[in-house]
């Protein structure tokens, strides 16, 4: 199915959904439903956004929530924070964020569908031009930060830096730090 009747699908489906459906995400695998995230989920992304805020340069914000789509891929994501420059984020659009105005998205990883942020948006992300990706899995206590984007071996767009992280580590995410330190397992 072409992309466009996917989101013309999606759109109608947003219409109709329960309360805790937040949004939808369109893959190569059709369209998943996103349920609202738990407290754990949000106190994290909370909290980034918290430590983000005041070492970001003028122009720059950070924003838990927004969708970025990639028509020429045939991808809608919902990440759990963007930062985007704050002309692009008060542009008067309804239409999802171009993932080429992004500086950084983060993903933290649920408890039951974990191969989307590890697998799919690993291949996604850096295809979309998306210049840092920061993966934050409570699951496991443990951060990843991705950067420089470009073609791998075999020719395909990925991320061809990878730092790995525990949770109580200060993290350098491009020109900014990360205090992992303020982040929780999510309960058992």
């Amino acid at each position: 199915m072409d992309y466009a009747r996917m989101r013309a699908i999606a759109e109608e489906l947003m219409k109709h959904a329960p309360d805790p459906i937040r949004g939808v995400e369109i893959t190569h695998d059709g369209i998943i439903m996103m349920m609202s995230p738990s407290r754990p989920h949000e106190l994290i992304a909370m909290r980034l956004r918290r430590q983000l805020d005041p070492q970001l340069e003028d122009g720059l914000v950070a924003h838990s929530g927004g969708e970025i789509e990639d028509v020429s891929l045939g991808k809608l994501r919902r990440p759990d924070l963007i930062v985007v420059p704050e002309e692009v984020f008060a542009e008067e659009t309804m239409e999802p964020f171009d993932p080429r105005d992004l500086a950084m998205v983060s993903e933290i990883v649920s408890p039951s569908n974990h191969s989307n942020d590890y697998t799919d948006k690993m291949d996604e992300y850096p295809a979309m031009g998306i210049p840092l990706y920061l993966l934050i899995d409570p699951r496991k206590g443990t951060v990843s930060v991705m950067s420089d984007p470009g073609p791998g071996s075999d020719g395909q767009l990925c991320y061809r830096a990878r730092h790995d992280y525990a949770f109580g580590d200060k993290v350098s995410v491009g020109a900014w730090t990360v205090d992992t330190s303020e982040f929780r397992t999510y309960p058992s």
